[in-house]
């Protein structure tokens, strides 16, 4: 069954354009994956420093075992600390069956 994550992110002062760069670089390649159902990223209207990532996989398990590894998410993984007022908040969805 599909999932999908909501994951928000408060963004230091001065680091916007860094994050959307490395972030940017993460999306564009994880499109590849087969696992990959789609993504969008939001910025809030109210703050330029705050956005809400959506992405959606096949599998939660194969995210957590295999994508979360990935080689071209190290450089974005360790910047976090760096690039984050608080740590991200992470939200896990799956869809309602059809009836």
């Amino acid at each position: 069954m599909s999932v999908t994550y909501a994951i928000e992110f408060d963004v230091r002062e001065g680091k916007r354009e860094l994050f959307l760069k490395l972030l940017g670089d993460v999306l564009s390649t994880m499109k590849r994956e087969d696992s990959y159902r789609g993504a969008a990223l939001h910025v809030s209207p109210d703050n330029p420093l705050r956005f809400m990532l959506v992405e959606t996989w096949a599998d939660h398990q194969e995210v957590l075992d295999v994508q979360l590894h990935r080689p071209y998410r190290r450089e974005w993984h360790a910047a976090l600390p760096e690039l984050l007022e608080s740590p991200r908040r992470i939200s896990m969805w799956t869809p309602v069956p059809e009836s």
